[in-house]
């Protein structure tokens, strides 16, 4: 099969799904599927407002983006209709504030902002701006990095970034070009020359966190995080750092990010298995075989992205192994059955976590992303 049959197949396959797994979850923000296969509901948690499990969760845009997505691609209005249910409940994480973190990024990028770009709708426009701004209240200027997480009783996190944060500084970069005032942008770069200083190894593997001293600014150490252990390199980080800067490169048009980008790819490519299918971390021992789709789409769609901005003859260097990667999870780790309501199969949301192998809404995102990349379908998310 060539591979555009490939991509026309597989997209139809993914309309198909996503109109009755829409209909039937219209009303909730899915993080991950009961053992039944049906979506669960963060949105449906109790409101503990300092709680990230519920309507705080740092996943709860991803549901909302796979709506624009499909909106863009078919133009059913319906799309338009769930994906707003999924805004106003996110929207309530404001007046709660004490559960809100780094991620909103990646809450607000593909529903409110992609909302905006596409209808241009002002209450969307508002909400995203309110999220760039509680985003930009935490950046630390000693160290230049945007703090993650939140206060904790067990751990003193006042001086850690991650490198997750790459993808949430877009909406720093968004709300820059939105409202001509160029702090947004300032900080967002700033975060990316730290993290780019900082986390990116000379082979190109990032590390999952850093430690600031968060009154000096110096950098004093690296943790493991969710990948194998300290030294390791997590493969979903190694995605967000792909993907992050091209989205950098894309927003800034710093060359340096481009080249990071580049680092970061080609150690990919150098660790993917020959089957396609992506451990948890590159450097986690043979066994237990331990994967995650997840990370796996994130390093194509960066991969896809990044060949948009390097000469014809260097494009398949980084179109050839996300094809390689995607065709792997489409033919061996996705369920376009009704038995489950998500799409891709055998998630893993850390290393050491007790649960592997399961779903997660936003390796479906990633995927139907890198898919719609590959035929030219939507707009640029980030």
């Amino acid at each position: 099969m060539n591979d555009q049959k490939w991509i026309v197949e597989t997209i139809e396959k993914i309309r198909e799904k996503i109109k009755w797994v829409s209909e039937k979850n219209k009303d909730k923000i899915p993080y991950t599927t009961n053992e039944d296969g049906s979506y669960d509901d963060r949105s449906d948690a109790a409101k503990n407002w300092n709680a990230d499990d519920g309507l705080n969760w740092w996943t709860n845009g991803f549901w909302g983006g796979i709506m624009w997505m499909l909106y863009q691609d078919t133009k059913d209005k319906s799309y338009i209709d769930i994906a707003r249910i999924c805004e106003k409940k996110l929207e309530q994480t404001f007046t709660g504030f004490y559960g809100l973190h780094h991620d909103v990024g990646f809450m607000f990028m593909p529903t409110a902002v992609a909302d905006y770009r596409l209808t241009g709708d002002g209450r969307a426009r508002k909400a995203a701006l309110h999220a760039a701004n509680l985003l930009a209240g935490r950046f630390n200027p000693q160290g230049n990095y945007i703090r993650a997480w939140n206060d904790s009783p067990d751990q003193d996190t006042r001086g850690w970034a991650i490198i997750d944060c790459m993808f949430n500084i877009s909406l720093l970069y968004w709300a820059s070009k939105e409202t001509q005032d160029p702090r947004y942008q300032h900080i967002a770069m700033r975060h990316a020359d730290s993290v780019m200083e900082n986390f990116i190894r000379k082979d190109g593997s990032s590390i999952h966190i850093g430690e600031f001293n968060p009154e000096t600014g110096m950098f004093v150490k690296s943790h493991g995080g969710q990948g194998y252990g300290e030294g390791s390199a997590w493969t979903r980080g190694q995605g967000w750092a792909l993907y992050g800067f091209v989205n950098s490169y894309t927003n800034s048009g710093k060359e340096e990010y481009l080249d990071t980008a580049k680092r970061v790819a080609h150690y990919c490519i150098a660790n993917i298995p020959e089957s396609g299918i992506i451990p948890i971390d590159f450097r986690q021992p043979a066994k237990p075989a331990l994967e995650d789709s997840c990370g796996a789409c994130v390093i194509a769609g960066g991969m896809i992205e990044l060949a948009k901005y390097v000469p014809d003859n260097e494009k398949q260097i980084y179109l050839r192994p996300a094809v390689k990667i995607l065709k792997a999870i489409t033919k061996t780790r996705v369920d376009w059955s009704r038995d489950c309501d998500a799409i891709v199969q055998n998630c893993s949301g850390a290393y050491h976590d007790s649960r592997h192998h399961f779903t997660m809404v936003y390796a479906d995102y990633f995927y139907i992303e890198a898919i719609y990349k590959l035929n030219g379908i939507g707009m640029l998310m980030w």
